[in-house]
Formats: C-alpha cells, sequence, structure tokens
C-alpha cells in the first residue's frame, strides 16, 4: 500500500471515529506521514482535510502543524547599526535634550509644567499655547528661573522628590 492510500484510510478511520479513540488515530497518521514522501503527503493532506468535518479538520490541523518545519530563527539584528546609534545614557554632542534627558519639578493641571535637565543646571518651561492647544517648551534663564519660582512658591503642584521645593 503506498502512502497516500494510506492516508486516505487513517483519514478515513479519523472520521468515523469517536472522540476518544481519535488521539490514537491521530498519532498513527503522524506517523504514516512522517514515514512518507512529505513533498506528496503534505500537499494530499491539506486537500483531503476540506473534505472532512471540522472535528476532523483540527485533529488533521495539528498533524499538519507537527509535520510542519519549524520556523526559521529571527535575524539578529547588525551590530553596525546598535554602534552608530547613540548611547541612551549621554545626551547628543550639539547641547540638544530628549524628554527622556528632563525630569518634570513642577506640574499644574492647568496647562504648565517646569522642567530640568539631570544635573539641574537648565530649566525648562512648558505651556499650552491658547491659540493652537499645543504645549509649547522654551528654556528659561537664570533670572527667569528665580521669578518663576518665586511666583509659585508655596504652589501644591511641586513634584515632591524633585529636590527642588521651594
Amino acid at each position: 500500500m503506498d502512502v497516500i492510500a494510506r492516508v486516505d484510510e487513517i483519514v478515513g478511520r479519523l472520521v468515523a471515529a469517536s472522540w476518544k479513540e481519535r488521539e490514537a488515530i491521530k498519532d498513527e497518521l503522524l506517523a504514516a506521514c512522517r514515514d512518507g514522501e512529505g513533498s506528496e503527503v503534505v500537499p494530499h493532506l491539506e486537500e483531503r482535510r476540506k473534505t472532512v468535518p471540522l472535528e476532523v479538520r483540527w485533529e488533521i490541523d495539528e498533524v499538519l502543524e507537527a509535520l510542519a518545519p519549524p520556523p526559521a530563527p529571527p535575524e539578529e539584528p547588525e551590530e553596525e547599526a546598535a554602534e552608530e546609534l547613540p548611547p541612551e545614557d549621554e545626551p547628543p554632542a550639539d547641547g540638544r535634550l530628549r524628554m527622556s534627558d528632563l525630569k518634570e519639578v513642577y506640574s499644574d493641571p492647568r496647562g504648565i509644567a517646569l522642567f530640568t535637565d539631570k544635573p539641574g543646571k537648565r530649566w525648562f518651561l512648558q505651556q499650552v499655547d491658547p491659540y493652537t492647544g499645543q504645549p509649547v517648551m522654551m528654556e528659561l534663564s537664570p533670572a527667569d528661573v528665580e521669578r518663576v519660582k518665586a511666583q509659585l512658591k508655596g504652589s501644591p503642584y511641586w513634584r515632591l522628590g524633585s529636590g527642588v521645593l521651594s
């Protein structure tokens, strides 16, 4: 008996079997498919599964999954690309800052926020532009920092643990 005829015979028994008997028959089908030529058996089994009841299709799907080759491992990213990216811990050399380089020290729910860089040397004010509704950030001069701190003294919106509470 050739492999295709044997597979058809096992699938016929799988269709007629009760749910309790299907596991053993499914194992027999898997063994028969592995013994035969994979290039012939898998396409034939895929076609044959279209003609069987749904519960039997699920069993055949499990056999086909077991016969499928393992997925290829994901490709490793090239090391050159990783070297080109600046390290996250260091700010860009041109003086620009990312939001990850800033810590929030004041946040008023009405739309004003103060940020400092990690060393605490540069201060930034963020407020909502009344015309566009978008937040706008600007760097403050040392004199402006003192003036803003004086205006916001005693406000409950200073962030605890920021080290800047007035």
